[in-house]
């Protein structure tokens, strides 16, 4: 159980470091959205090299697929709730689908990770660093957008804890479900997290980044993958 605890707060804490990092310096536009465009980058290599390829090696395509399309549609009328509130208030971009994003990837995804480690699997130094490559810029890029949409820099801060420490948990919580469950469960849980991933990207980060970095961002983007789908298959 310690094991679980340590490396679900060592997978957490980048969304938190990221918070911190948005909230000591004001990033201009432009480099908010390379990073943006980077981070992008770096969940797809997640998703086609980790969390897809994983889940087809476990339990075939039925799980998979299934996972991907409940997460897909949890994150989609999820943030459409979160539109409905925001009409109402004060705008913040693009930073309350990232967060939403980041919550939705990361409960499944450390499941998985926590069941891994009950199983005895190793946990490798190139996943730990794929999963910050990922996870910091869009803390980062969510935060500010937070930030600069009106929230306070205490509420930001309480935010990005929550996520992370309900994330951390996650680990936990899959370490202690590892006995009831079996590989159609890991299949499913990562699928979900590749299917709310994918819409956040394409309705969220990806056009964020595109709006503040304009014709860079794709070059951020491919670096991003290309780091991330390296550690991965390192």
């Amino acid at each position: 159980m310690s094991q679980a605890i340590l490396w679900g707060l060592v997978a957490a804490s980048p969304l938190f470091v990221g918070a911190v990092l948005a909230l000591l310096r004001t990033w201009p536009p432009r480099w908010l959205g390379i990073v943006l465009g980077f981070g992008a980058g770096a969940l797809m290599a997640s998703i086609a090299f980790e969390l897809w390829e994983e889940g087809l090696a476990l339990a075939g395509p039925i799980p998979l697929v299934g996972g991907v399309a409940v997460g897909a549609l949890a994150y989609y009328l999820a943030d459409r709730v979160l539109d409905a509130r925001a009409a109402k208030s004060t705008s913040q971009g693009a930073g309350a689908p990232l967060a939403l994003g980041a919550l939705l990837d990361g409960i499944p995804e450390q499941l998985v990770l926590g069941i891994g480690l009950a199983s005895g699997e190793p946990v490798s130094i190139a996943l730990v660093v794929a999963i910050v490559v990922s996870n910091l810029p869009e803390s980062i890029g969510s935060a500010a957008d937070l930030l600069k949409g009106g929230m306070t820099k205490s509420r930001v801060l309480l935010l990005w804890a929550g996520i992370a420490v309900i994330c951390a948990l996650a680990t936990v919580a899959g370490f202690s479900l590892a006995s009831v469950t079996g590989d159609d469960f890991r299949a499913a849980a990562g699928g979900f997290a590749a299917g709310a991933l994918l819409v956040m990207l394409v309705d969220s980060m990806v056009p964020d980044a595109q709006e503040k970095a304009k014709n860079i961002t794709g070059l951020a983007t491919v670096l991003g993958f290309a780091l991330a789908a390296g550690l991965s298959l390192a």
